[in-house]
């Protein structure tokens, strides 16, 4: 084995090994439930505006 072959990373046996943190995940649904909630408030103050119209 020479040194180059030792320095190599096999990404396909990393892939394999690779567990997502559990903590990502849950920060991604908080941050999809956050943004559904900012798009409600958006449309709930448009409709509040084109009924004042």
């Amino acid at each position: 084995m020479t040194k180059e072959d030792r320095s190599m990373i096999d990404f396909d046996e990393e892939i394999s090994r690779f567990q997502p943190s559990l903590e990502v995940e849950d920060i991604g649904e908080a941050i999809v439930k956050s943004d559904l909630t900012d798009m409600s408030d958006i449309v709930m103050e448009v409709l509040k505006h084109a009924k004042e119209r």
